[in-house]
């Protein structure tokens, strides 16, 4: 069952044009940038995938931020790095696949461990996928 939104707290738009290979605009003009498909040309060019890991990063990030502080564990010197791979799916078409490494500086390996779990079940981004693709997440 869809998880459904009890107040909006924030909304955005962003318009493509010309598929993988063409623009992409946020509404605010932020991003606005020529996208290329992964090889294809000699400039480099971000495409869907580059975009989804920065988002999923920083919103883990904050997850993760947030969930240490109920515990009174500051990890603001952490980083998470999502790594996004796009490939052919069981079903014949075409998916997506992420990675979350995160190192928790001065936070022992079990407890960066659990901290991600924690993070991993409070992120937007993680519950927006769950069940849709496979996602890893690791604390390093």
């Amino acid at each position: 069952m869809p998880t459904e939104l009890t107040k909006v707290a924030y909304t955005t738009s962003a318009t493509a044009k010309g598929g993988r290979a063409g623009h992409v605009r946020s509404a605010d003009g932020i991003i606005d940038l020529d996208l290329a498909q992964p090889g294809t040309t000699d400039e480099p060019r971000a495409n869907p995938e580059t975009l989804f890991a920065s988002g999923y990063a920083a919103c883990f990030q904050g997850a993760l931020l947030n969930r240490a502080k109920t515990q009174g564990i500051d990890t603001s010197d952490s980083t998470v790095t999502a790594e996004v791979s796009f490939g052919p799916a069981e079903d014949g078409g075409f998916g997506l696949a992420v990675s979350l490494e995160v190192e928790i500086p001065g936070v022992d390996a079990a407890k960066a461990q659990e901290l991600v779990e924690l993070a991993h079940e409070f992120c937007p981004y993680s519950k927006a996928t769950r069940g849709n693709i496979v996602v890893t997440v690791n604390a390093i």
